[in-house]
């Protein structure tokens, strides 16, 4: 408790209050002091002396706690104090490491610093101006894109996303050492989302590829591009999350690499790369969202060893010749559509028109008869077709499952080739493969008779050709 009688806020210890022993007052303290003449005596000071054995041991003792932690963190910091009062410091004379750009083996696994070293010269920042339909006084509007790309062969060969490259006016390409380079468009595939350009140029510095049927889940990948078509020549690495996953972009079905690499837009087109530096897929696209939800870390890259041979294919005849090919304009079939039009089903692929003389004409389909099946895999929509009609060739024979007036019948059809003007309109965007309803005045009035003529005035839906 506190006492505070003679001595303000005196702290004593005993229950009662009281002190263990009288405490002196201010001038019995003054008084104390004083000689027998009245005069304060004299007090000869010196200085204390230090014990320093103690305060060496306990420096000691620090120094070698700094130096253990120093140690590890690959730097040594001393501090002594000596008889000329100097302090030094040393710092660690380890050399900075050196990344060697080493050749692509395909045997030695390489650091992330070491693929980009060895890749860095191949990759290619493109940018595209085209147009992009008109504005309200029927001008032209024009567009500007940028995506990424890389070196196939010495010669000036390289390969890139079509969406990257579709209606280009102009493509400019730039190397990683700043060299610029203009590029004619070679041709592309929208189905496959492939893309080839070419610029004048020799002794170029190309890529290895290897088989992405090799690569496996959990597999290190690396992705070096141009995302937002400024941050260039940058890498992000991750590890393939799948290998063999089916995602649709924009309607198309794709059977593509799912990785965790960081992908943004202007990543497109450049190339995805295993352990070892070698390409084994081109990047293609990216989830931020999914419905409603936010996504991260979904990033997706074709398999190279789907594209190899139509990308010579396109170096060779600027398309992609051995393509299946059916000749017929499709849309799906849906439950309205199969109301409207008194059908006993309700999904499939449906034919609006067809090619005279192509494929699908030889084989005895006709408007208004709906593909169910080809070879035993079922198809419920264009998009099942699309996707089932990339694992065939021109010349293999399928047997198509089609439903026609209330009966289920199955025919025998050689898959065509597309015909190569056909291929020559998809850079201007005008194929009927490029997504946009197409038809002629004789499918116009053929559709018209089909429906108006049995079912009387129905709505119409659209169609894709294939």
């Amino acid at each position: 408790m506190y006492n505070d009688e003679n001595n303000l806020y005196h702290y004593t210890y005993r229950k009662d209050g009281s002190e263990s022993q009288h405490r002196p007052t201010v001038d019995e303290q003054i008084h104390s002091y004083q000689s027998a003449d009245g005069k304060p005596p004299v007090v000869d000071m010196k200085p204390a002396k230090k014990n320093r054995t103690g305060m060496k041991i306990v420096a000691l003792a620090l120094v070698c706690a700094l130096l253990g932690g120093a140690a590890g963190a690959g730097i040594a910091v001393w501090a002594t104090r000596d008889s000329g009062s100097n302090t030094s410091i040393n710092v660690s004379d380890r050399p900075a490491t050196q990344v060697t750009v080493n050749t692509v083996d395909g045997k030695s696994p390489m650091s992330d610093a070491e693929i980009y070293a060895a890749n860095v010269n191949s990759v290619v920042s493109i940018n595209v101006t085209g147009t992009s339909g008109t504005n309200i006084f029927g001008q032209e509007t024009q567009t500007a894109s940028s995506g990424s790309g890389f070196v196939l062969t010495k010669d000036g060969y390289i390969v890139t996303n079509n969406h990257v490259i579709e209606n280009a006016n102009t493509v400019t390409v730039t190397m990683y050492n700043g060299d610029t380079y203009d590029a004619t468009v070679i041709g592309g595939d929208e189905d496959y989302d492939i893309g080839v350009i070419k610029i004048n140029a020799t002794d170029l510095q190309s890529v290895t590829l290897d088989s992405s049927d090799d690569l496996n889940v959990g597999d290190h990948v690396v992705a070096i591009g141009n995302p937002l078509g400024e941050l260039t020549f940058s890498m992000s690495e991750g590890i393939a999350s799948s290998v063999n996953r089916a995602i649709n972009v924009d309607g198309t079905p794709f059977n593509m690499i799912q990785v965790t690499c960081a992908i943004n837009p202007g990543n497109s087109g450049g190339p995805l790369l295993n352990q070892f530096g070698e390409v084994v897929g081109i990047v293609s696209a990216k989830y931020s969202s999914y419905a409603s939800e936010s996504v991260e870390g979904l990033g997706f890259a074709i398999p190279i060893n789907d594209v190899i041979s139509m990308i010579e294919d396109i170096m060779t005849n600027g398309y992609v010749t051995n393509k299946a090919y059916l000749g017929a304009t499709i849309g799906t079939l849906n439950q309205s559509m199969a109301q409207q039009y008194r059908y006993s089903i309700s999904e499939g692929a449906f034919i609006y028109s067809v090619e005279k003389g192509g494929p699908a004409d030889q084989a005895g389909l006709k408007l208004g008869d709906v593909i169910t099946k080809i070879d035993g895999t079922k198809i419920t929509s264009l998009e099942e077709l699309t996707a089932a009609k990339k694992g065939y060739s021109a010349g293999d024979v399928s047997t198509l499952t089609i439903y026609r007036e209330g009966q289920t019948m199955t025919v025998e059809m050689t898959w065509g080739a597309k015909p190569a003007e056909q291929e020559s309109d998809t850079s201007t965007g005008n194929s009927q493969d490029s997504g946009s309803n197409y038809y002629s005045s004789d499918d116009m009035q053929d559709l018209f008779e089909y429906f108006f003529g049995q079912f009387g005035n129905r709505s119409r839906g659209s169609g894709t050709a294939a």
